[in-house]
């Protein structure tokens, strides 16, 4: 690995470590209160619309990305 590949790596990683990913389950108005508050921090990047996750369970899941830092 030369130089430049091991900037674009470091450089990479510490892109990646600003941003926490993860799935959130539960009912609508637990997902919306979830949501809600993480967009109030700060801390919101992106969230997915919400999907249920199947016909028989009344639960719908979300993908969010979080800042691991405020603003």
């Amino acid at each position: 690995m030369n130089t430049r590949e091991r900037a674009r790596a470091k450089a990479d990683n510490a892109r990646a470590a600003q941003f926490t990913e993860l799935w959130i389950i539960g009912t609508p108005e637990d997902v919306s209160a979830i949501v809600h508050q993480a967009s109030a921090s700060g801390l919101l990047v992106y969230a997915s619309a919400p999907e249920r996750v199947s016909r028989e369970d009344p639960r719908f899941r979300r993908y969010l990305r979080l800042r691991t830092a405020p603003k």
